[in-house]
């Protein structure tokens, strides 16, 4: 396969940042497997894409079922396979503290954003090591270094996320499998905050007050764009990326409204 016939896997591609970074591939020339749980929004991003350089391919997917992994796989497989994933798939549920926190919140978060990635990495890793030339990329957050009072569920996910992909980057270099992590701050997408808070947007808004420019979906997209997209031998490790406004996870400026 060469550099002109790249072709990844992209999960959570039906809203956010999984499907800024499918469409951003496809404009760079990829193929690009677009997995999400919603056909209706899998269609509108091919729709989105059929004019642009490379080829998008919309795959009714979801990464906490193993049937729906295995069906992608035979899709993929029968296509002549792919060099690249990426884990884009997951999110946050709720806001209580620990002492507060919802056991199925917790169960969620886990399942989509560690054994998610999990799923896909174990069902593609022997696809991607007889390539020769491999990529995996997983979409972590600050999140998962750095603990805030209210994200208890989520920075476990996140944390359990980045130790998952330290591991494998240690595991996986010697079949020549480069292991990419892109850690964003705050990152303002049509539906993240909104499903996090239960659909209640006057709580969802008040994640963003005050922040004129707050990292967007597409930013996130350019920058796993570029880390795929660098010569094989190059490994971008981890990639963390805030807006300027949010010079730590402590300290974010807000500017009065």
């Amino acid at each position: 396969m060469s550099d002109s016939q790249r072709s990844a896997l992209v999960t959570g591609a039906t809203s956010g940042i999984g499907r800024a970074t499918a469409q951003k591939l496809v404009s760079d020339g990829w193929t690009v497997y677009a997995a999400g749980r919603r056909q209706t929004h899998l269609n509108e991003l091919e729709t989105a894409c059929q004019q642009l350089p490379g080829k998008l391919i919309p795959l009714v997917t979801d990464v906490t079922n193993d049937a729906s992994i295995d069906a992608a796989y035979t899709t993929i497989n029968a296509a002549g396979g792919i060099d690249t994933i990426l884990n884009i798939a997951g999110g946050a549920l709720g806001a209580e503290s620990v002492a507060e926190g919802k056991l199925d919140d917790w169960r969620w978060m886990i399942e989509t954003n560690v054994l998610g990635s999990l799923r896909v990495i174990q069902k593609f890793l022997p696809m991607l090591r007889a390539h020769g030339a491999g990529t995996i990329l997983n979409l972590t957050s600050t999140a998962g270094v750095v603990a805030y009072e209210g994200g208890g569920g989520y920075n476990a996910a996140k944390f359990g996320q980045h130790a998952l992909t330290g591991a494998l980057r240690l595991e996986e270099a010697e079949q020549n499998i480069r292991v990419i992590e892109v850690l964003p701050g705050l990152v303002k997408t049509e539906e993240f905050a909104a499903k996090r808070m239960r659909g209640d947007t006057s709580e969802a808004a008040k994640v963003y007050a005050g922040v004129a420019k707050p990292l967007t979906a597409d930013d996130v997209a350019d920058v796993c764009s570029y880390a795929v997209g660098l010569p094989h031998h190059i490994n971008l490790d981890e990639i963390v990326m805030r807006p300027v406004k949010q010079a730590a996870q402590h300290k974010l400026i807000r500017d009065a409204e």
